[in-house]
């Protein structure tokens, strides 16, 4: 039997909540937000309660799903239950919360949008092990499965990308109508023998060390330069930007967080995009100093058949906040084209 398990982990969400609410104190912003969460779960723990008394499955627009090896991983569920689901997958090391704006506009244009937080991240379990491609993308295959979605665009940003590509290796597109890749790691980062154009292990390297050393300060770092193109001439990145991207990555689990380096730099994903049979979009940031475009987008273009690169001259990778609504629009348009 499938069941989704939002009423027996009212305490799990409530407490991490809590904790979102106390890293968001960082500002008198971030408290007031951190406030209107906690009231927010609170009603929806009185749903569920309710609902779990009622003997019936909660309709809530949130809630968890437990994997087989007894990971709880959250979701978001937004629009109208009938309408054609897009499931979007986040970015290291972010979580669900990453995709708010896409998520509204669709769901806003009738689409019923779904996204979940990565083992480790955001509200789902922190994981010790599984913190790797295959667990993501059979995570994903849990969420997907359970929530009974069919006809599913499955949309990942960087670290998301990959593992939307590792689910179509993995799981095929029985349940698959349209992927999207926006700033995707697809198909390696790393430079090897066989990908003399990627990313020198030191790169990688210096981000592990950077994490065990102090993380708090390597994600500050990150959004303040590569990954919202700050560090450019007249760029402009608004310190709420740059404080949301600190904020999320805090959430992660050390561990995960730590793990899912190797997993997004290491994993070759060229045989998974050559099981890529539906229509697929890629979107990439020209000036993306942190998965170069022309290791990644270029090259699953020319792996994906039926695939559409666009490019945005300029753009960084954080595109999912920097070009938001030229991303809205283009997904809009994307999922409207079945």
């Amino acid at each position: 039997m499938e069941t989704l398990d939002t009423p027996t982990r009212s305490t799990s969400s409530s407490r991490r909540r809590l904790v979102t609410a106390l890293l968001a104190g960082v500002t008198a912003v971030g408290i007031a937000a951190g406030g209107t969460a906690i009231a927010t779960n609170s009603s929806s723990e009185a749903q569920a309660g309710a609902a779990a008394a009622a003997g019936k499955r909660s309709n809530l627009n949130e809630g968890f799903v437990t994997t087989r090896d007894g990971v709880d991983i959250f979701y978001k569920d937004w629009g109208p239950r009938d309408g054609r689901p897009v499931v979007f997958s986040h970015g290291w090391p972010l979580n669900s919360d990453s995709w708010e704006s896409q998520m509204m506009h669709l769901a806003d244009n009738g689409y019923r949008v779904i996204a979940h937080d990565r083992r480790g991240h955001g509200q789902s379990s922190q994981t010790w092990e599984g913190n790797d491609m295959d667990h993501y993308a059979d995570d994903l295959a849990t969420v997907i499965t359970k929530l009974k979605l069919r006809d599913v665009t499955l949309v990942g940003f960087s670290t998301g990308g990959g593992e939307v590509a590792r689910y179509v290796g993995r799981h095929g597109t029985d349940r698959i109508a349209q992927v999207a890749l926006v700033g995707a790691v697809t198909p390696l980062m790393l430079k090897t023998p066989d990908n003399p154009n990627g990313v020198p292990i030191d790169v990688f390297d210096g981000l592990r060390e950077g994490s065990l050393t102090d993380r708090s300060q390597l994600y500050r770092d990150l959004a303040e330069g590569p990954f919202f193109g700050a560090n450019r001439p007249d760029a402009e990145v608004s310190q709420g930007m740059k404080d949301t991207f600190w904020l999320q990555s805090m959430q992660a689990g050390h561990k995960a967080a730590h793990d899912s380096i190797k997993a997004f730099s290491e994993t070759d994903l060229t045989e998974d995009l050559k099981r890529f049979d539906v229509p697929t979009l890629i979107i990439h940031g020209g000036d993306d100093q942190v998965v170069p475009i022309e290791n990644s987008a270029h090259e699953a273009h020319e792996i994906v058949a039926d695939s559409t690169l666009k490019v945005y001259p300029g753009g960084p990778h954080g595109i999912t906040d920097t070009h938001k609504q030229q991303l809205n629009n283009d997904l809009l348009t994307f999922v409207n084209s079945l």
